[in-house]
């Protein structure tokens, strides 16, 4: 199968956060607000964006492995260019590097790598967060997929809200997001799986719900929707496959640690309610 690509610009500065200085920091802030695109303008546009020196974007540039900005900016183009690919384009690519050996291999050394991937990546600070955003009990929790992630945000959904009350499930139809948004409060928690290419009515429904108070959250993909910008946590994934379609193996694995890590931090809550749940799921069966 053709090799997984290189660490992306975002994976990059996530492996080297600790070892940034405070200027680098400032403009890895600045890249992740509008990614990629903030780093796509001229260096002291992007320097003035992050209140910091151009030699200091110099400096982060070849701290990332680059010979210059010129090279850190191609890396951002290619990145941008692989957000947008159809399921053909896609296809082709694989189709044309793809060595003959069964699918089933290809696709099952894909996803192991995309699940080694995540994982070397994974911010555990901002996973615990969400984990208590989601076990908090006084707050209400929505969550949202696109047109393929929507199945995902289903099942966390369906995990969730027998674990724990307040869960809805935000509808795929857009028309009956108003009635929705109605009832997302301040604090309460709007979670989304966002993955290429993205969705820009998602957008509009996660800065309609920030203005109403809310804490928006992401589950994305290594090339980061632009829903990022608007969260106060996002964990990006790997997602690609030898397949027209990206692949949601490591969306669905997140979403299955996710509730265990929230049963497990209100396990003597979600206990009483698992067994108040099956009591009357047994009394449903006797009626029948």
């Amino acid at each position: 199968m053709p090799p997984q690509r290189a660490a992306t610009v975002a994976e990059r500065l996530r492996l080297m956060s600790g070892k940034l200085t405070a200027a680098e920091r400032k403009l890895m802030a600045a890249l992740f607000a509008n990614y990629p695109m903030a780093g796509l303008g001229s260096i002291t546009g992007f320097a003035r964006e992050a209140d910091v020196s151009t030699p200091s974007v110099l400096r982060l540039a070849k701290k990332l492995g680059f010979s210059g900005f010129p090279a850190f900016q191609d890396e951002l183009r290619c990145e941008l260019s692989a957000q947008l690919q159809n399921p053909i384009a896609k296809h082709d690519r694989w189709a044309a590097e793809a060595p003959d050996t069964h699918i089933l291999n290809t696709f099952a050394t894909a996803a192991m790598e995309n699940l080694s991937a995540s994982l070397k990546l994974m911010d555990h600070r901002a996973f615990d967060a969400i984990v208590a955003l989601l076990a908090d009990r006084k707050r209400q929790v929505h969550i949202a997929g696109g047109r393929i992630t929507g199945a995902i945000a289903a099942y966390l959904y369906t995990h969730l809200q027998m674990a724990r009350p307040g869960v809805s499930l935000v509808p795929p139809t857009q028309s009956f997001w108003p009635q929705y948004l109605l009832d997302i409060g301040k604090n309460d928690l709007l979670l989304f799986f966002d993955i290429r290419r993205y969705d820009a009515r998602m957008l509009d429904l996660a800065a309609s719900a920030r203005e109403r108070g809310a804490r928006v959250v992401l589950i994305t993909d290594q090339w980061i929707s632009p829903i990022a910008r608007l969260a106060v946590h996002s964990l990006p994934l790997r997602i690609e496959a030898p397949s027209s379609w990206d692949s949601n193996i490591v969306p669905l694995f997140l979403a299955e640690a996710l509730v265990a890590a929230t049963v497990n931090a209100t396990w003597r809550e979600t206990e009483a309610r698992i067994a108040e749940l099956e009591a009357l799921s047994g009394a449903g069966k006797r009626g029948k």
